[in-house]
């Protein structure tokens, strides 16, 4: 009996302990009146960081939470905070912390990025945690389908479990209009879709202002949701520009080898899905036209297996590189898959385990005179490291 009754007080403790978490929680949530909830693909920590700049230059008290290269939190003085998490295991519920830490410092406004990937738990990410005053999808693409596939419109169908209740939801996505709609209409949200055109509208003398090489469309996105609070174009715009990016962000980095060899590293780690590599490698080869050489660095993960496949089997549609180099962990299976679709196997170089200095003595032996190398794949681990390599070694271009 006395066993019952102390796992009865027990259930009881825990029982008020939940109680009152959720009545902080509601608390916090209501303390800060303009909620910026992010989804996405691709480019969600960038459009987090983005309109958080926009609205300080605006005057808002904002806080920013960004689950990018490295989780932070960006402070209304511009001070970054890393998120600590124990074993280094992302779970939800450190989303409740941010929204202490909002209230504590009298944030009026907060823009969070999700870091959910389970379709379930994105929208009790939405409607438990965050309940946004305006929801954000940046866009959808074949990325994580493990999780959220297998096919695009499943991604997409697991995006919109961020839709809020009774506000707006932005994007740039133009592809699943009916299911963006179903969602919307479902929580009774407006639903605004950015065109094509917006992103075209800004001028490449606007985007030069950046220190860092941004899309278009997440600038277009930006001041859209800008434009919902009232926030002038270039009162937003000047806010972008003093934006401090993601680490992940895509530079591009010169190295000067004694004059001897010239080497554009650009890097695109951070683009996860097939459709955005293949995108930013282009335009890498647009941008370096004049390079000799064009080598490819792809990162692979373990625990990103299907990740690996994805880019394997779209390969042989891009343009060719001189040479592809494979880092990171369970190369080959990625080697295996890109030559059973068609790509020249002899254009492989397995560099698992290999220290970087290697590697990088490897990219300038394969650069002749002069290469654009461009990171593609995945930015942890050996992405991460290379990216400082480079970074601590070169010129930044841009």
């Amino acid at each position: 009996m006395n066993i019952l009754f102390a796992v009865a007080i027990s259930l009881a403790v825990f029982l008020l302990y939940l109680v009152l978490e959720c009545v902080l929680h509601l608390r916090n949530v209501k303390s800060v009146p303009v909620r910026i909830h992010v989804n996405g693909t691709r480019g969600k920590s960038s459009v987090t960081r983005l309109i958080a700049a926009a609205l300080k230059e605006a005057g808002f008290n904002v806080i920013a939470k960004t689950t990018g290269t490295l989780p932070r939190i960006v402070t209304a003085e511009g001070a970054e905070i890393p998120v600590y998490r124990l074993a280094d295991h992302p779970n939800i519920i450190e989303q409740l912390r941010i929204f202490s830490f909002a209230a504590r410092n009298h944030a009026n406004a907060l823009v969070i990025e999700c870091m959910a990937l389970n379709p379930n738990i994105q929208s009790v990410s939405e409607l438990d945690i965050v309940k946004s005053t305006h929801g954000v999808i940046v866009n959808t693409r074949e990325d994580h389908l493990d999780v959220m596939g297998p096919t695009e419109r499943d991604v997409a169908l697991a995006l919109l479990g961020t839709v809020p209740r009774n506000a707006r939801l932005f994007t740039s996505e133009q592809n699943y209009r009916s299911e963006f709609e179903m969602a919307c209409r479902d929580r009774k949200s407006e639903l605004v879709v950015v065109p094509e055109q917006a992103a075209r509208a800004i001028s490449d003398e606007e985007m030069r202002h950046f220190s860092y090489i941004e899309h278009k469309e997440n600038v277009a996105l930006t001041l859209k949701v800008c434009q919902s609070l009232d926030i002038p174009r270039q009162t937003a715009l000047r806010g972008m520009y003093k934006v401090l990016p993601d680490v992940g962000a895509m530079h591009e980095y010169h190295v000067d080898f004694f004059g001897v060899k010239q080497v554009v590293f650009v890097n695109g780690f951070a683009a996860n899905d097939p459709k955005s590599s293949h995108d930013l490698w282009d335009g890498a080869l647009e941008r370096h036209k004049d390079r000799q050489r064009k080598i490819m660095v792809i990162n692979t993960r373990e625990d990103r297996l299907s990740r690996s496949k994805q880019i394997a089997e779209s390969l042989p549609t891009w343009k060719p590189a001189d040479k592809y180099i494979v880092i990171g962990s369970f190369c080959f299976f990625l080697i295996k898959t890109a030559i059973k679709n068609g790509v020249n196997p002899t254009l492989f170089l397995n560099a698992e385990g290999e220290e970087l200095e290697t590697i990088f003595e490897i990219i300038l032996e394969e650069s002749e005179t002069s290469s654009v190398v461009v990171g593609i794949g995945n930015i942890k681990n050996e992405g991460l490291e290379m990216l400082r390599f480079f970074r601590n070694r070169a010129n930044l271009i841009k």
